[in-house]
């Protein structure tokens, strides 16, 4: 009796497009994060955002919550994005601790957005249009890495 061995679904249309996209998502997040550092450090007003009403870019990028243990979300989302573009060139890695960090790290990344969401949303009752653009091209990213990781063939990877 012979046992088959059950392999994951591949999908050769998908693994072509995830590397290019996961690196367009994560060089774009990281000009739009070097972006909101530089903002951050020279405490300018440019921010290109309405700065009335629920649309307060200003707002948001001063609270309380724009730091994390004295450390600006900027600096943070530049960090992450800067990491998930090096991530991002490493597609072709046979070895799963980069894939499994990869998602791993993609998936902090989005949690960290949930937070941030729930704190422009229900402590500040503003929203940044400039750190909408950064969730979503996180949770882009986490998608994008979810998928690629799902449907890799150990065999491409080799």
């Amino acid at each position: 009796m012979t046992e088959t061995v059950a392999r994951p679904v591949t999908d050769p249309l998908v693994q072509r497009w995830v590397p290019p996209v996961s690196l367009v998502l994560s060089v774009l997040g990281l000009a739009v994060s070097v972006y909101l550092t530089i903002e951050h450090y020279s405490s300018s007003t440019t921010l290109a955002c309405p700065d009335t009403g629920a649309l307060n870019c200003l707002k948001v990028t001063t609270s309380e919550q724009s730091k994390l243990f004295g450390v600006p979300v900027a600096v943070l989302g530049l960090l992450y994005f800067a990491v998930m573009t090096g991530l991002s060139l490493l597609w072709r890695s046979p070895r799963p601790e980069v894939r499994l960090g990869r998602l791993a790290f993609a998936g902090v990344g989005v949690l960290f957005v949930a937070w941030l969401v729930y704190a422009e949303l229900f402590t500040l009752d503003a929203i940044c249009l400039w750190c909408t653009g950064v969730h979503v091209l996180a949770v882009g990213l986490f998608a994008v890495t979810a998928l690629g990781t799902a449907y890799a063939d150990p065999a491409d990877l080799t």
